[in-house]
């Protein structure tokens, strides 16, 4: 009876560490589960971070090419419109070659009897001059050809020959009907050669001293470029917007609409 009364005593005493075990055994199985269950979520996190990332990088690369497509045609535009304003000065400047030529030779009045016309000596002619030694007259006294040898310069890509010829004709010529449009190529001709300063110093002067010649818009606009080559991006922006204010539908203003764009992308 004792003996059994032992063994009652024993196992009531082994029960609750027996108890205590398995809970212990319940907790340990329990972390395991929350810890792989973790481990399970983090790889996922981990997983769409990493494709977020990857998406990322896609995009930022497609807004680098479409950068560079606007810098492409950007380029393209400025060619372009460098090669138009080259044709469209020839033509000016063919016309006002003509018109400079017929101002310089007014009509004579006929011969009448209170003003007959001059006796002229035998051996001589009466003849007047021809139309032609007319326009080499008006062309000298315009410095046309001066005029024409620093634009052919421009025109092969010779910066510094165009730039001392542009130079000669406005110390020799400074008011003639060209003045105008060699300060806008002169400083074409530094722009070409990044002499930047410059450049800006010469569309300046155009700006100041021919404020109506059909050049002031272009010079505007690259005085707007030379800013922003200088690395003062705000002075340029703000020269930008004048000539899209002040010339509207130009096209000047249309390519400082566009430079401004592509300011505004660069900025991002």
């Amino acid at each position: 009876m004792r003996s059994l009364g032992v063994a009652l005593l024993a196992m009531s005493l082994a029960a609750p560490a027996f108890a205590q075990k398995l809970s212990l055994a319940e907790r340990v199985s329990r972390l395991e589960a929350a810890d792989a269950s973790q481990s399970s979520s983090a790889g996922q996190a981990n997983v769409e971070l990493l494709n977020r990332v990857t998406q990322m990088q896609s995009e930022v690369q497609a807004l680098r090419n479409q950068v560079e497509q606007l810098q492409n045609e950007n380029a393209q535009l400025k060619q372009q419109a460098k090669d138009q304003y080259i044709d469209l000065d020839s033509r000016l400047q063919r016309m006002e070659a003509g018109s400079a030529a017929s101002g310089s030779t007014p009509p004579l009045p006929p011969p009448s009897a209170a003003n007959p016309p001059p006796r002229t000596a035998p051996g001589t002619s009466s003849r007047p001059p021809s139309p032609n030694a007319v326009d080499l007259d008006a062309r000298a006294l315009n410095g046309q050809g001066a005029y024409d040898i620093a634009l052919s310069a421009l025109r092969q890509g010779d910066y510094v020959e165009s730039a001392r010829s542009f130079q000669t004709f406005l110390a020799d010529y400074p008011n003639a009907p060209l003045a105008a449009n060699a300060w806008y190529w002169l400083g074409e001709s530094y722009y070409a050669t990044q002499n930047y300063p410059i450049a800006l110093r010469s569309f300046d002067t155009l700006l100041s001293s021919f404020p109506d010649s059909p050049k002031a818009p272009d010079a505007m606009l690259k005085k707007g470029y030379c800013q922003i080559e200088m690395g003062d991006a705000g002075a340029g922006r703000q020269t930008l917007n004048r000539v899209i204010n002040e010339f509207p539908g130009s096209d000047a203003a249309r390519l400082a609409t566009s430079r401004l764009r592509v300011l505004s992308l660069d900025a991002r």
